[in-house]
């Protein structure tokens, strides 16, 4: 199960015109954003520590981003 809530993943998947979602998409969609998540942060993190940082700055999310 993913750390991720539910309700926003509801929320974005509706925003993007579904009228009904299953718990079940609502879920899976959940995992995939936690596992994506976990890869852009773990090629931020390798940025920043490339940049001779321990802090991860917004700059080193949106090029981890541009690079997956």
């Amino acid at each position: 199960m993913s750390e991720i809530p539910l309700a926003p993943v509801d929320r974005i998947i509706r925003s993007c015109g579904a009228d009904r979602v299953s718990e079940e998409a609502k879920e899976e969609l959940s995992i995939v954003m936690e596992e994506y998540g976990k890869k852009l942060s773990e090629q931020a993190s390798k940025l920043a520590e490339h940049a001779d940082r321990k802090t991860v700055k917004s700059e080193d999310i949106k090029l981890a981003s541009d690079r997956l």
